[in-house]
């Protein structure tokens, strides 16, 4: 009989909006997501980006829960995991990731085969698959083009947790895919240089940055979730 491996401490609590609704965390979520909702009535996103500008500052977390909020709205939801450096969305969610995204983009595997069904009944999710040598030029290739259009032609909104903006080219890359971006900052960490080289990284491209999440702020002994336009 095989031994599953004891979960991380640190992905314990991570699907808040899933296991807490009701808390203050949640709550805010949904505001973030109205505001989505709000910023794009005309014309309804297919598309988002979660990024942050460093690692550590809270992106996956933020795409996970955002992702779990519009899916109870009777959306057909896909959560990509597209940070092929350093993945975590597997862990989030504890799937496996043996295949995922670099599987679709290097024709070895078709996005059918490999999306999972999460814990949220109208949430999928595509892991990173294994990490390749190349994350940029796979993430800029037509394979990607090709496989974001095939997603939004399945699912209703498509939410990519992408590498953290300043080390790396590779969401910049997606940024250019996307209808909108979110970029994640955390409270008593991010510096604000840092956070403007990221605002402007974002506004440089085709997508539209809508805002900000403050990630981390504890406001009367709960942690909030904030959301603020830039």
């Amino acid at each position: 009989m095989g031994i599953r491996k004891k979960r991380s401490r640190k992905y314990q609590s991570a699907l808040v909006a899933l296991h807490q609704p009701n808390t203050p965390i949640v709550e805010q979520y949904r505001t973030i997501r109205t505001n989505i909702e709000f910023s794009s009535f005309e014309k309804p996103f297919k598309s988002l980006l979660i990024t942050s500008g460093l690692p550590g500052e809270g992106k996956s977390f933020s795409a996970s829960n955002l992702a779990i909020v519009f899916s109870q709205q009777e959306k057909k939801v896909l959560l990509i995991d597209a940070d092929l450096r350093k993945p975590t969305i597997h862990k989030i969610f504890e799937l496996d990731n043996h295949s995922g995204v670099t599987n679709v983009l290097m024709k070895k595997s078709t996005l059918e085969n490999v999306v999972q069904q999460s814990q949220a009944e109208n949430l999928h999710v595509l892991t990173s698959g294994p990490i390749p040598p190349n994350p940029s030029e796979l993430l800029s290739s037509q394979a990607m083009e090709d496989l974001l259009a095939e997603a939004y032609d399945q699912y209703d909104l498509v939410i990519l947790d992408s590498p953290p903006l300043l080390p790396v080219a590779d969401a910049q890359i997606l940024a250019n895919q996307v209808d909108g971006s979110i970029l994640v900052i955390l409270s008593g960490k991010t510096k604000l240089d840092n956070a403007i080289k990221s605002r402007d990284a974002l506004n440089s491209s085709k997508s539209e940055l809508l805002g900000a999440v403050l990630n981390g702020r504890k406001v009367k002994k709960a942690r909030q979730y904030n959301y603020a336009t830039m």
